[in-house]
């Protein structure tokens, strides 16, 4: 059985906790990508990461999707401090993401996904644009965010 997930942080290749590198870590098979997508949200900057939030304006968050084992969905929980039933900044639900361009006319692929309780949003900030890697990299530069 697939089971997908939809990464758009710091999941992300080459990002602090890189999907693929800390499944190697634990010895873990690896994720195999499906290809990019997207989902409904928006974007917050908490400094070394990223939250998003649902949003059905039309707005939308640039990411992947993956094919894991069960073995990586815990590894993901434990990395996203998520903890089913305990309240945390973290939640996993499912969506359906957007692949882009969709494969073989399969346009929605459904998957889990980490996007944030809104309530522990805090002072994060507002991303303009869909992308968190993007937007980390006009950051780091010092471009506007």
């Amino acid at each position: 059985m697939s089971i997908y997930v939809f990464i758009y942080g710091t999941l992300r290749a080459g990002e602090i906790n890189d999907l693929a590198q800390a499944a190697a870590n634990r010895g873990l098979p690896a994720a195999r990508l499906v290809g990019s997508a997207t989902v409904p949200g928006m974007l917050v900057d908490f400094g070394d990461w990223p939250g998003l939030i649902p949003v059905a304006d039309g707005r939308r968050v640039r990411g992947e999707v993956y094919d894991v084992a069960p073995a990586l969905i815990a590894l993901m929980d434990e990395i996203e401090e998520y903890v089913p039933g305990r309240p945390g900044c973290f939640v996993r639900r499912e969506i359906a993401a957007r692949l882009d361009p969709a494969p073989q006319g399969a346009q929605e692929i459904p998957c889990q996904y980490y996007p944030i309780d809104p309530a522990w949003r805090g002072a994060a900030t507002d991303i303009v644009g869909e992308d968190w890697i993007a937007h980390r990299h006009r950051r780091t530069r010092g471009g506007a965010p």
